[in-house]
């Protein structure tokens, strides 16, 4: 048996499992990663992040040719033992991880560059939480979705984050609160990878000071329902902007059940990026035998 020292960390609910692994000696399996994330024997969270240096993982060393500063990869596995490319919310968690672990020491107003399988992510530490540059965005394959709790198949825009997203708009709050994601939606044509699916209702009024403010739901591929994406946020910010048209804002708040989240679109010389904010914390720290 290998004994693991971890930590726990949340960001609007979602939460992971973090371990350092500098030099990449000690990668999990698909098995220890699935019992970690179970919540009645092992740990419990929405996935696991391992924390390693760029140069000694394949996708990290690749990345170093483009971003030589980042340093850190995040290496980061759904609940279900599958790997994926990005995280909103982990990838704040993990840079207050590597905060309080001493693995870096950004000044206040420096960007700290954290390596993932969907390129590198510029983190930036505020006073009330951390806000990552998602970078660019695309339009992906518009989809139908069925979920347990809508009587008929809604339209759901398709976008491209680094990860696969799926935005549905719902009627009301109502249909928000009546959807059964205990069970996965079903999307069609379905994606050979899967997609994130979020399902979305406006506050009334939409906008507020300048500021859109919708409301969201998620059910996360590899996991299920969450109680936040941050990924996922970004992409129903950008949808309903889309849908919106000229006129819509460029800042948007958006309430998840785990709490509130900040979304920004913003011009850069190589296109729009979209940006996310919110908080990070640490639960606590323990160890744990792994089978």
């Amino acid at each position: 048996m290998t004994t693991l020292s971890f930590a726990k960390g949340q960001g609007t609910g979602n939460d992971f499992v973090l371990f350092t692994d500098s030099e990449g000696e000690r990668p999990l399996t698909p098995e220890q990663i699935r019992f970690l994330c179970d919540r009645r024997f092992g740990v419990g969270a929405n996935g696991v992040i391992r924390a390693v240096r760029s140069r000694a993982i394949p996708e990290g060393a690749a990345i170093l040719d483009v971003e030589p500063e980042a340093e850190w990869f995040m290496d980061y596995w759904n609940a279900d033992g599958t790997p994926a490319e990005m995280c909103g919310n982990g990838i704040r968690v993990y840079a207050h991880y590597l905060i309080a672990e001493g693995l870096v020491a950004p000044e206040r107003r420096d960007t700290l560059p954290i390596g993932t399988r969907a390129g590198v992510k510029d983190v930036l530490a505020g006073v009330s939480g951390y806000t990552v540059d998602l970078g660019r965005w695309r339009l992906a394959e518009e989809r139908l979705v069925s979920a347990h709790g809508l009587e008929v198949a809604r339209p759901g825009l398709g976008l491209d984050l680094g990860n696969p997203h799926v935005v549905t708009a719902l009627a009301h709050v109502g249909e928000l609160e009546g959807l059964d994601l205990t069970r996965a939606p079903s999307l069609d044509p379905a994606p050979a990878g899967g997609a994130n699916v979020e399902f979305v209702v406006p506050e009334d009024p939409l906008v507020q000071d300048g500021i859109a403010c919708i409301r969201m739901r998620v059910h996360e591929r590899g996991v299920g329902e969450t109680l936040s994406c941050g990924t996922g946020t970004a992409a129903a910010a950008l949808a309903f902007r889309y849908w919106g048209g000229e006129g819509m804002p460029n800042h948007w708040r958006v309430d998840v059940p785990g709490g509130r989240l900040a979304v920004r679109m913003f011009a850069t010389e190589e296109g729009e990026h979209v940006s996310l904010s919110g908080p990070a914390e640490l639960v606590y720290r323990g160890e744990i035998e792994l089978p």
